[in-house]
């Protein structure tokens, strides 16, 4: 399910960031990085899951199901907060700058 979830999400942001130029320029392309990041370290981790499990791979319990899906849920949330950071960090649009130097009346 991690393994779904992740490149799900690395999918949907990849058409977001290819159609938009503006999420191209609100750093789109970071979560791009690292759902896809997400996506291979998953694959291969599925691969030798497969290699010491069999075809018992393909028949887990619910129970892990379930856990693997709140793993996956939280690691595309926990991207999304990073690049949430980066683009508060980086203020392509100088929004929180004029924010923070915007006088008081």
């Amino acid at each position: 399910m991690t393994l779904l979830i992740a490149l799900a999400a690395a999918f949907a942001v990849t058409i977001i960031w290819y159609i938009s130029s503006k999420a191209r320029a609100l750093k789109v392309g970071l979560m791009c990085y690292m759902y896809w990041g997400a996506s291979i370290m998953w694959f291969v981790d599925a691969l030798f899951a497969y290699k010491a499990q069999g075809t018992a791979y393909f028949t887990p319990a619910h129970a892990d199901m379930i856990n693997d899906s709140f793993l996956g849920l939280c690691a595309v949330a926990l991207g999304a907060v990073i690049w949430l950071c980066a683009l508060l960090i980086c203020d392509p649009k100088g929004v929180v700058k004029e924010v923070l130097t915007q006088k008081r009346k």
